[in-house]
């Protein structure tokens, strides 16, 4: 009788498509969303890491040139017209205000700084929320996917209670497609959510680290600017 009931449940295909065909239409829309979710975090998450190297290498390339000792007037004349990165950005929206605010004789007009520092802030501002893009999917992903996973579970199991009272057996070769169908759910939940929350965590500090690096060009470039405020001032009066 133990042999017959475990050559039928060795006959019975445990392979992922099978289990996803004998699955009941609620389980398979379970299993549909957890797998479009981890496609499209893992396809968020080296979208992102490749931003990140992209903007840091960037931001490298640039503070050289600009802590190079050069002209400012000559890095913006050749920056302009297509900034690159941050920093570029930044640099280039607070000369643009400069420029703009220069009156024909060199002198500035009142506000200056306060425009500058505006100019500046937006920039930061929209790369910030540029940086931090896809993070907040990644976030949702790591916490609902696993709770996801196991509705489908609960949902496929009360499905093999239902097929036992059906059959009106409980051997192995009827409980166990049903079990496995539920716990599949339950393992793409967790599929979906461990890389969606590990690589959160590190995308979020990476993020950070970018943007604090920004900032601190941004507070050292509106301190430049004041220094040549103030020496425009002295020099008008």
């Amino acid at each position: 009788m133990e042999e017959s009931i475990l050559s039928q449940s060795q006959s019975v295909d445990f392979s992922f498509i099978a289990l996803f065909l004998r699955a009941t239409f609620t389980v398979k829309v379970v299993m549909l969303v957890l797998i479009f979710s981890s496609f499209w975090s893992w396809a968020i998450i080296i979208q992102k890491t490749l931003d990140y190297r992209k903007s840091k290498r960037e931001k490298k390339v640039f503070l050289d040139e600009f802590w190079s000792g050069g002209s400012l007037d000559d890095l913006y004349n050749e920056k302009r017209d297509d900034p690159k990165g941050a920093c570029e950005q930044i640099f280039c929206a607070a000369m643009d205000e400069w420029q703009r605010s220069s009156d024909g004789d060199g002198k500035l007009i009142d506000g200056v700084q306060s425009r500058l520092e505006r100019a500046m802030y937006v920039v930061l501002d929209r790369w910030n929320e540029k940086l931090s893009s896809g993070l907040y999917f990644l976030a949702t992903v790591g916490s609902v996917a696993p709770f996801v996973g196991l509705f489908g579970t609960v949902w496929g199991i009360k499905n093999a209670f239902q097929e036992i009272a059906i059959q009106e057996s409980s051997n192995l070769a009827v409980v166990a497609p049903g079990i496995a169908e539920a716990l599949l759910a339950t393992a793409l939940g967790l599929l979906a959510a461990i890389p969606a929350v590990v690589f959160y965590n590190k995308l979020s500090g990476d993020s950070q680290k970018i943007i604090n690096g920004v900032e601190e060009f941004s507070e050292e470039f509106s301190v430049i600017i004041s220094r040549h405020i103030d020496m425009n001032k002295n020099h008008k009066e």
